[in-house]
Parts: structure tokens; sequence; C-alpha cells
């Protein structure tokens, strides 16, 4: 009983879409790896398309896989809109105004070369696959997130 009352209070919406998106996660990174032997990460989108007009020795690595990575990243989207307009609430569900979003995005994906990888490589496949660099990094975003939403929250910003 406490255990759902305080399920509730995290969940307002309830749990189920949570543990149905994250089996579909699952199951695409099994089902990637299993046709490719390469872990799956969105971070390298945007230099395997890169590789389409560029020569540079940087991103001739990604020449071998970058078709399926453009289907995959591009799959992320078309997915994320095809909920949001048959299941969803529309195209745009958050407060939040575009250039907080925007340099929100500037932030991860400086934080994901960084890194050398993003939220999903790490979380997804790095945790799953026990990799000490995935799990410090996981938790190093955790610690970062929960932090930063403490602080924004106490001096009272709001969307």
């Amino acid at each position: 009983m406490a255990l759902e009352s305080t399920l509730a209070g995290l969940f307002p919406n309830g749990t189920a879409h949570y543990l149905l998106g994250g089996l579909l996660i699952g199951l695409g990174t099994v089902f990637v790896y299993a046709l490719t032997a390469i872990p799956v990460g969105a971070s390298t989108f945007l230099e395997s398309t890169l590789s389409y007009v560029s020569d540079r020795q940087r991103f001739a690595k990604y020449r071998a896989s970058r078709d399926w990575r453009v289907v995959f990243s591009v799959g992320i989207v078309l997915g994320a809109a095809a909920y949001a307009f048959t299941l969803g609430e529309g195209p745009w569900t958050t407060d939040v105004q575009p250039w907080r979003l925007a340099l929100g995005g500037v932030l991860v994906g400086a934080g994901t070369r960084l890194g050398k990888g993003c939220t999903s490589g790490h979380g997804v496949c790095g945790v799953g696959s026990r990799s000490r660099t995935s799990i410090l990094n996981v938790a190093t975003f955790l610690a970062v997130a929960i932090g930063t939403a403490q602080l924004v929250a106490a001096v009272g910003v709001t969307p």
C-alpha cells in the first residue's frame, strides 16, 4: 500500500506508459545490437550524417554504419511524432520557453561530446553491459540533473 501511494505521488499519470516505453527502448537496443554488434546511441547522429558531405578523417569512421544511424535517429523523431499525434497530447507538451530548450540542447550536446556518449548510449547500452564508464557517467548525469532541478526550483524559476 505504501509503495502504491509512493508511486502514485512520483508518477501521477501512472507507470504503464513508462514501462512500455522502456520495454520498447530495450527491445530496439537488442535488435540493433544483434544485427550490427554496435551499441545503440544517438550522439553520433551528427557526425555520421556529416560523413555524407565531408571527407574529414573524423567523420570517416562512421561511413560503414551511417545509413542505419540516420534511419535510427529519424525513427526516434518519427516514433515520438506518431505517438504525440495519435495517443499523446499533441506535438508541443511543455510550457518551457523555446530558448531554454535550445540552451539545454546545446549543453546536453556539449556534455555528450565530453562524456563520449549520450544519456541513451550510456544509460541503456553502457549500464546494461556493466561498463564502469557508463555507470559513472549516468550517476553524474543524474546527480547534476537532480541538483540543477532542485536549485532551479529553490530560486523560483518556472517554465
